[in-house]
């Protein structure tokens, strides 16, 4: 019995798991900045949204890639 598949099946869903880890902070902080940018500057509340909202797509496009990696 090889043990050498398994690792490789650790190892896939380990960096799948590091992957969605960095995309829930890339969009925690893509919220808090947008937060405070519009707290800073409340006429821009749409357009800082608006990026925002396009920021955390990427940012949460990388898990899928991660996703379709592993697989």
């Amino acid at each position: 019995m090889s043990l050498l598949p398994f690792l490789a099946e650790i190892s896939g869903s380990i960096h799948v798991g590091i992957a969605a880890l960095g995309s829930a902070l890339g969009v925690g902080f893509i919220g808090a900045k947008a937060a405070d940018a519009t707290g800073r500057n409340p006429g821009a509340s749409t357009q800082i949204m608006v990026i925002s909202i396009i920021l955390a797509a990427l940012a949460e496009g990388i898990t899928f890639f991660a996703i379709f990696l592993a697989k």
